[in-house]
């Protein structure tokens, strides 16, 4: 019988050397160049915002701690178009506000994005500026927002008058009130609220008190 002569066929050896074990240190410094590289894309992005679109955003969270400053609200656009006197009372009243953001803002909704912002300045800058070009109205009514924020109100203010001062004039006084302050104003504290002993042998009132010693001296 003839002899099999086939020859068997071999796999050919896998030449790719094996997979070192993973690093945790390089997997960590990997991950944290990612993080920075991302973090200075986004600081970059957020230097690139305009003044007029950082104004938008401050005006747009001003009163809602839930507001992302991405969408304005009606409110937030009229205090905007006061704080900023985009508002003159002449030529654009708060009526003209208000027609405008109606006019700009989706019907179903109740906010208005930055570029529905820009939109209504424009709409407003032809009667804010009716001397200028369309271009010039645009520009000046930008410069009037630029790097602005919100105005706070609501600050208590000292009130100045007649009656109160006579109630705060402590050399006004009398009676038992007169005896909390001394001759320049000044509280007396614990010694003011309560009776205290007068241990010095003399009458209460009395305005000599101390000056025998220095009477019988200046005698001898």
């Amino acid at each position: 019988m003839m002899s099999d002569n086939k020859t068997k066929s071999t796999k050919p050896a896998d030449k790719t050397p094996p997979k070192s074990p993973a690093d945790p240190t390089r997997e960590r410094a990997t991950k944290r160049l990612s993080y920075e590289s991302n973090s200075s894309h986004e600081g970059a992005m957020a230097a690139e915002l305009t003044a007029l679109e950082e104004a938008f955003r401050k005006f747009a969270i001003h009163g809602d701690t839930r507001a992302t400053g991405k969408e304005m609200h009606g409110k937030n656009w009229s205090k905007l178009c006061k704080d900023c006197h985009v508002i003159d009372g002449k030529n654009v009243t708060i009526t003209d506000v208000d027609i405008v953001f109606s006019k700009i803002k989706g019907k179903s909704s109740r906010t208005i994005t930055f570029d529905q912002f820009k939109e209504a300045l424009q709409e407003l800058s032809k009667k804010r500026f009716k001397d200028k070009s369309n271009e010039e109205a645009i520009q000046e009514i930008h410069k009037l927002i630029e790097g602005k924020a919100p105005i706070i109100s609501g600050v208590t203010k000292t009130i100045s008058s007649p009656t109160v001062s006579r109630l705060t004039d402590t050399s006004k006084f009398t009676g038992s009130h007169k005896e909390r302050f001394d001759p320049s104003g000044k509280g007396r504290g614990k010694a003011g609220r309560e009776d205290l002993v007068d241990a010095s042998g003399y009458v209460p009132g009395y305005k000599h008190a101390g000056t025998y010693d220095h009477k019988v001296q200046g005698s001898k």
